[in-house]
């Protein structure tokens, strides 16, 4: 299902080009997407949706407060991956507000435990999806870097 993320924000989102669903359902099973990954992709997708229209107190934006993380998402975001979480935001990469919009799709991902590479692209598209692209150009580097980033 991941793929099917990843295919559609390189193909169509990044253009910003948006699709019908009919269109887009017929281009991913071309492109040798299973129908039930690509709809498992959409229903990921709405739950983006449905976390861009919900209200949220003012101050979740600037909070200061520390993060803990509950048992599950510690069984399914590694110490390296809540790591490179934590950089992005004590760096002004994502608020608080951003990282709790990553967590909650990462665990609505079906993966008993997520990678790397799928935290930063969550962190891609969520930043896609508040207009932040500016913010998006470091994760762009980190994902396209073949060896190890270097954080500072």
């Amino acid at each position: 299902m991941f793929d099917v993320l990843v295919f559609l924000f390189e193909n169509y989102f990044e253009a910003n080009v948006h699709p019908d669903f009919d269109t887009l359902e017929k281009e991913l099973s071309a492109a040798g997407f299973e129908s039930s990954e690509i709809n498992q992709a959409f229903d990921w997708l709405n739950g983006l949706d449905d976390l861009a229209q919900a209200t949220y107190p003012e101050t979740l934006v600037d909070s200061r407060s520390v993060r803990c993380y509950a048992a599950a998402e510690l069984e399914k975001i590694n110490t390296e991956s809540r790591g490179i979480l934590a950089f992005l935001e004590s760096s002004g990469v994502i608020n608080p507000l951003q990282r709790e919009w990553v967590l909650d799709r990462l665990m609505a991902l079906n993966e008993a435990e997520v990678s790397l590479d799928q935290v930063k692209w969550t962190v891609l598209m969520v930043l896609w999806k508040q207009g932040r692209v500016d913010e998006s150009l470091i994760l762009e580097d980190l994902l396209m870097d073949e060896g190890e980033a270097t954080l500072h």
